[in-house]
């Protein structure tokens, strides 16, 4: 439903035929004037919506979806949306831009995704002019949103392209010249294409940011208000996050209307399926301890600050008997897509990570995640725990805070809204064992090898893969 930003009292109406009358947009519409008064702490204050949302639903058959898109729905065994998605739909369905916050795994992607969807329905898109856009951070998010809206894209015979950096421009640019309705994209590499004059976003309708503050703390805010200048200004933008920050404020000024404002857990982590310990323990013992929790039976999700210290103890950890493998910036992406996907399957049971991995990846029934290294600030540690707990499943956060970075921990955990349990441990004792499942290793090396399949595509039938990266790989990672 079309609208216009340009002038300062447009009439629009909402799906049950009432008019309404849209705020001034963008950089003319009065800052602060709608604002309210305070906000979760390091947060902005959340715009007050002017025109009143619809009421929220319980069913996705409530919604006034497709029918191709309702069928698929249920053939995933959909029916009852997440809380955000029965409050903003009903909205966004409608046309209304939307600022939506909500923890990590409490189901934004359809969120957005249906509504998306929805409204790109029965078009098709030109060559390079794609209809609808998400822009994320990062290639690993890029794609867990392209799988999750690939069924009900499917279902509605939409095309889509994932356009991320890192991987050969080839495919992305046939994509887009053979026409993609909806493009999931990493800002980077979007503008890329678009510079070679390989996509134009002048036809976009529906513009989404997911995980803005993200965005916006990489550095990517230049390129991401560049893109957002050139969709069609009349368009529908929706913006979904986990936090909220300042940096964020001006995205939802200058280009959010008149927003939906829904929040879930305000502080966007603490919730009642995910418990949060801090772990007490000394300098000299804290890699037995970090051992012994990745010998755990199931799989688990470790973090840790720099590439370095991830390829060393993943080093340490396969030579102690635990299947162990690392995933950061210095990976090619082809290594990072492969590294998830044995992660996924369980033929690597421990994740070893820097932040690339605190965002962008679910992965199912996964209970553990331990912060070897404690985050940074509170934003860090609320994206690293959502890895766990995600959907409604329950899941545990674990910190290791040896005595130098108790006081440190303590703040980060008030600014995080988080009461933790607090536990002093030490390797080979009970706490430990009954807070994480930490057991000895078995302390024979293991090596990891790719999958049959991919060895077979890599060289001669069950040839082992090669140890040592090729010249692509390391010129990649370079």
């Amino acid at each position: 439903m079309n609208r216009t930003r340009t002038h300062a009292h447009s009439t629009r109406s909402d799906r049950s035929g009432r008019s309404t009358r849209s705020q001034p947009s963008g950089r003319n519409r009065p800052r602060g004037g709608n604002r309210a008064p305070s906000g979760p702490p390091a947060e902005f204050a959340l715009p007050r919506t002017v025109t009143p949302a619809l009421p929220a639903v319980e069913t996705f058959a409530a919604l006034d979806l497709p029918a191709p898109l309702l069928a698929a729905l249920a053939a995933e065994g959909m029916t009852v949306p997440f809380p955000i998605q029965g409050a903003t739909l009903p909205n966004t369905l409608a046309g209304r831009d939307a600022l939506g916050r909500g923890r990590t795994g409490s189901g934004k992607t359809l969120a957005f995704g249906l509504a998306l969807l929805a409204r790109t329905a029965g078009k098709r898109a030109e060559p390079r002019r794609p209809l609808a856009l998400v822009l994320v951070p990062t290639r690993e998010l890029a794609q867990q949103v392209t799988d999750a809206l690939a069924p009900y894209a499917r279902a509605l015979r939409l095309r889509t392209a994932t356009v991320v950096g890192g991987v050969p421009i080839g495919r992305q640019t046939h994509a887009l010249r053979s026409g993609a309705e909806v493009v999931v994209a990493t800002p980077g590499r979007l503008k890329d294409l678009i510079d070679r004059g390989d996509c134009a976003l002048d036809q976009v309708g529906t513009t989404v940011l997911d995980e803005a503050d993200q965005m916006a703390d990489m550095g990517f805010m230049p390129q991401v208000t560049a893109l957002l200048d050139q969709v069609r200004p009349e368009g529908q933008r929706m913006l979904f996050s986990a936090t909220l920050d300042r940096n964020v404020d001006l995205l939802v000024r200058r280009y959010l209307n008149d927003p939906v404002v829904h929040s879930v857990d305000p502080s966007a982590g603490a919730v009642t399926t995910m418990e949060h310990h801090v772990l007490h323990v000394h300098g000299s013992d804290k890699r037995a301890a970090t051992t012994e929790i990745a010998a755990r039976d199931g799989r688990v999700i470790m973090f840790l600050d720099t590439k370095h210290d991830v390829d060393r103890l993943t080093h340490d950890l396969l030579l102690s008997g635990v299947r162990a493998a690392a995933l950061h910036g210095g990976k090619s992406q082809a290594q990072r897509t492969r590294t998830l996907a044995q992660f996924k399957t369980g033929h690597v049971s421990v994740l070893v990570a820097t932040n690339v991995a605190a965002r962008g990846i679910h992965v199912d029934h996964l209970d553990l995640v331990v912060n070897v290294d404690p985050p940074a600030d509170h934003k860090d540690y609320l994206h690293r725990g959502g890895r766990t707990a995600r959907a409604g499943e329950s899941g545990s956060v674990v910190t290791l805070v040896t005595p130098g970075q108790r006081r440190g921990m303590v703040r980060l955990m008030a600014d995080a809204g988080i009461r933790p349990r607090v536990t002093e441990v030490r390797s080979g004792g009970d706490e430990l064992r009954r807070i994480t499942g930490a057991q000895a290793p078995t302390g024979v090396p293991v090596v990891i090898t790719a999958p049959a399949a991919e060895r077979r595509r890599d060289g001669a039938p069950g040839r082992p893969r090669r140890s040592r990266p090729r010249r692509a790989d390391r010129r990649a990672a370079a």
